[in-house]
């Protein structure tokens, strides 16, 4: 099983995972250019992503290590959402009854998510884990995971 870990939590290990240190990485924004659409399709303008996309579409599982910022997940994991639209066609769907991206790729890696941070209440946890789903649930991943980092310790995770 190939798998892609996604963090920007130091101090966690995957064993036999390609990983992706968002924290460490030079991500630029995505500048809304539709290049990946129309000029260039699936190819982003920016080549700093090109080694990621390619781990992504092509891993069974992509595990996502985030912190928690004010409730919500960091800059930098939000940057790789938005940058991750080339994996998609610029065309939609309303097959479930709402507009979606029609999917680029046949399959695309299910997601066990796990964040670290506290929320001011139970309604802003669930907003978090609600908006994690449906983030996966528009990216097209069948089976999706959302729970606190202590989770993952406590079923075995490692601490690099």
């Amino acid at each position: 099983m190939r798998t892609v870990v996604i963090k920007d939590c130091e101090g966690i290990a995957v064993p036999n995972a390609i990983v992706f240190d968002i924290a460490q990485m030079d991500v630029k924004n995505c500048i809304g250019c539709w290049s990946c659409w129309w000029k260039t399709p699936g190819i982003c303008a920016f080549k700093d992503l090109d080694e990621f996309y390619h781990q992504y579409i092509t891993a069974d599982k992509a595990i996502y290590f985030s912190k928690v910022t004010k409730g919500f997940v960091s800059g930098d994991l939000k940057t790789i959402f938005d940058r991750m639209i080339p994996l998609y066609l610029p065309y939609t769907t309303h097959k479930t009854g709402e507009s979606m991206h029609v999917p680029r790729y046949d399959k695309y890696p299910d997601i066990e998510f796990y964040y670290d941070g506290e929320f001011e209440t139970d309604a802003g946890r669930q907003i978090f884990v609600d908006y994690i789903n449906r983030v996966f649930y528009q990216f097209y991943s069948k089976n999706v995971t959302v729970k606190p980092i202590a989770e993952f310790m406590a079923d075995g995770g490692n601490v690099a």
